[in-house]
């Protein structure tokens, strides 16, 4: 009997002055992976952008339960998307995507 992979999602808010496209989000955090983990790292990860919202600088990201404490350093290494500067925060975690909204609706 096989078990289903137990996944985590992560509020991403982006601070930056222009609002990157969505394939360059997401090129962005797997690069990130790729360079600090390497391609195990990368494929244990499970990465995937669920949402994104440029207007509001707000991702969504999905990714396994256990590869979580990787994923967050990764993307707290990540400094520029494309040619521009950028920060990216992680607001919270949780493991359904209806918590998920529930508590960052509850923080904004």
């Amino acid at each position: 009997m096989t078990r289903l992979m137990r996944r985590r999602y992560l509020a991403l808010r982006l601070d930056c002055e222009e609002p990157p496209e969505r394939s360059e989000v997401s090129d962005a955090v797997w690069n990130a992976v790729l360079r600090l983990f390497g391609e195990v790292g990368a494929s244990q990860a499970g990465l995937y952008l669920v949402k994104y919202d440029e207007k509001k600088r707000y991702a969504v990201l999905r990714c396994a339960h256990k590869a979580l404490p990787l994923v967050r350093a990764a993307v707290a290494s990540i400094t520029r998307i494309g040619n521009a500067p950028v920060a990216v925060h992680v607001i919270r975690v949780s493991g359904t995507l209806k918590a998920l909204s529930r508590k960052a609706a509850s923080t904004s």
